[in-house]
């Protein structure tokens, strides 16, 4: 179990009830299942109420059980497979709440996401990036969708992004050879972090060129390297990633960096939907219906 929880528990155990000293021996037996565990389901685990659960959390020094959870997440995430988390979800999940709790699981994951945004880094991120002159996206495994998407709407606003493929580091090097002062590189990585990712970051920052983290926290190996770290929160769905977070936060630099370029970037979508038009690039609906 995690140093710092085991510590927590160990300094607060003797003013513990009766109740709290059986969820204290069960987390500590049983935490990667406790991980999963809503405050109700683990009361009725240990034979406890719900409101005791909640009541141990703060009493080791969590703003509530959410914060517990969450730090015991933290914690088995780098250390879980794939298939561990599969087996966890089938275990602690009955199968008819699933959507239920997958989307109730994604609100709290944005609504977290934006509570603990830093603001200030956000808006240096924008300033940083709309004085680039080439910019580098880099997302390996699940974020390469986060990096795909990125780039594609960033190519609105830039003349030159470049989606770095991330087969290898060989690869990856090979196509920022030219990186350099005055560029920007964006690299997406979560847990479990992406050493080619890692490895990205360092050597773009040994180039000087301006490097922004998209990650989960500040000791996140990737945030060692950057000049500019953004914070979201991604939590295990399973043996999926949930990246609601993330995905809210590129959103929010896609549109304002746009809007920091705003007439350069009209000209382009001006250009662009001639483009569509001319070409019949799009379906257009008949909004009378046939």
């Amino acid at each position: 179990m995690n140093s710092q929880l085991s510590e927590r528990i160990r300094q607060k155990s003797g003013s513990f009830s009766k109740g709290q000293r059986m969820i204290a021996r069960y987390i500590e037996e049983h935490s990667d299942q406790v991980a999963f565990m809503t405050a109700s389901r683990l009361g009725q685990t240990v034979g406890v109420s719900e409101s005791t659960v909640v009541r141990f959390a703060t009493e080791i020094g969590y703003s509530g059980y959410p914060a517990l959870q969450q730090a015991m997440q933290e914690m088995i995430r780098s250390k879980m497979t794939s298939v561990q988390r599969l087996e966890r979800t089938s275990r602690n999940i009955p199968a008819d709440r699933l959507l239920d709790e997958v989307l109730d699981q994604d609100i709290d994951i944005l609504k977290r996401t934006k509570e603990n945004v830093d603001r200030e880094a956000f808006y240096r991120t924008v300033d940083a990036l709309v004085g680039a002159k080439k910019v580098y996206v880099l997302g390996a495994g699940s974020s390469l969708a986060l990096a795909t998407f990125l780039a594609h709407y960033l190519r609105l606003v830039f003349d030159t992004v470049h989606l770095v493929e991330a087969t290898s580091e060989a690869t990856i090097l090979q196509q920022m050879v030219r990186v350099g002062e005055g560029d920007a590189v964006i690299a997406i990585s979560f847990p479990r972090y992406s050493k080619k990712a890692v490895k990205t970051m360092k050597y773009a920052s040994a180039q000087k060129a301006t490097t922004v983290a998209i990650t989960d926290s500040p000791l996140s190996p990737l945030a060692q390297h950057a000049s500019h770290v953004l914070l979201a929160r991604s939590d295990m769905v399973s043996f999926v990633d949930s990246l609601v977070g993330p995905l809210s936060i590129i959103n929010a630099l896609i549109v304002t960096v746009a809007i920091k370029k705003k007439d350069e970037v009209a000209d382009t979508l001006r250009k662009i939907e001639g483009i569509w038009d001319e070409y019949s690039v799009y379906e257009k609906v008949d909004e009378k219906g046939s």
